[in-house]
């Protein structure tokens, strides 16, 4: 998993949370644990996952709006985070070239802001004009490369539809001309209508400019749609991470299956002969966790091993990880 075409590489990623648990109680959230992965240059890496399983937690201590409880963060070759706090000037080195598209566009948009204000705050505080000229026409350049026009932007929020605000959040991320953009679920909160127009114009943006993407999402069809690789997390964990065409056709590990199985078929036929994978049990309580593979108390090949030990991603295939200690037992059950 190493390579120069790689953008980004964390190694054993962690972010840990600590919350009150009762009266004068701590307790620990190991909201992402010890994740490895890569993205490589240009390319678009999908991450699903129920809700709670730490898929945005990760985008954002990628990106350290959340600090890194441990763990290394590799960009484009140059160590980033290694244990110890990045400073502020080299974090606001790395800030223009990796940006964020909030899932929310209606929490992200500050009211009182007008649009124009709203996209040239990036290029305020990096200095990215000369003249108040110039920065005017940026702004109105990446309005018309969202779709959007000149006359919108002396507008407020308030007066947008979700998709067009979106399209202002998606203008303010390009502001700064980054390489990495992590899209936190960024169609969720639309209407499915807006939703295939807003992740067209992500891919043509990526032909365009060669933007590498970091695509969170619960929509599984999406992800397949725009994702080169799928990883799929469970309670802070990676579980299975390859290629998006491998995955659906090919899912190992238990918890992928069941996922997959949930995917709606638009043909009546297809989905009455389709069998729905029912996972047993509950998600445990990330507060406390179960001891080994977080996935053990719903699996049905869990063994005792599984209880003693966290596995590690292990190549199943080429280029096709899981994080399982049964491997054997499912693919041979996967060929009967």
């Amino acid at each position: 998993m190493q390579g120069n075409e790689n953008l980004i590489e964390i190694k054993n990623l962690k972010k840990y949370f600590e919350i009150n648990a009762g009266l004068f109680k701590k307790a620990t959230v190991k909201a992402v644990d010890n994740v490895s992965l890569y993205i490589k240059k240009g390319e678009t890496l999908g991450i699903v996952g129920e809700s709670g399983c730490g898929k945005t937690t990760l985008g954002r201590t990628i990106l350290q709006l959340h600090e890194p409880t441990g763990g290394q963060i590799i960009y484009d070759g140059n160590v980033i985070f290694d244990g110890s706090k990045t400073s502020p000037e080299e974090l606001m080195d790395y800030r223009r070239k990796m940006q964020i598209i909030f899932q929310d566009p209606y929490a992200s948009l500050n009211p009182r802001m007008t649009i124009a204000d709203i996209i040239g705050e990036p290029l305020d505080i990096h200095g990215l004009y000369s003249t108040p000229e110039e920065r005017i026409e940026k702004i109105y350049n990446l309005l018309e490369t969202v779709g959007l026009n000149k006359e919108h932007a002396n507008r407020f929020p308030h007066e947008f539809s979700g998709g067009q605000r979106q399209r202002i959040g998606i203008a303010r991320a390009l502001a700064v001309e980054p390489e990495f953009i992590v899209c936190d679920e960024p169609i969720s909160a639309l209407d499915v209508s807006i939703q295939a127009q807003i992740v067209n114009m992500l891919e043509d943006l990526q032909k365009e400019k060669g933007f590498t993407y970091l695509f969170i999402a619960h929509d599984l069809s999406v992800v397949k749609h725009i994702s080169d690789r799928i990883g799929v997390m469970y309670l802070g964990h990676l579980v299975e991470i390859t290629t998006s065409e491998e995955l659906y056709k090919n899912p190992i590990h238990p918890y992928t299956r069941s996922l997959l199985s949930a995917i709606p078929l638009a043909d009546p036929i297809s989905a009455r002969n389709k069998k729905r994978i029912i996972l047993n049990g509950e998600i445990p309580s990330p507060i406390n966790p179960p001891s080994g593979c977080p996935f053990r108390n719903r699996c049905p090949y869990a063994t005792a091993t599984c209880e003693k030990f966290s596995p590690k991603l292990m190549e199943a295939a080429k280029e096709h990880y899981v994080a399982c200690h049964n491997l054997e037992a499912i693919e041979a059950d996967l060929r009967k």
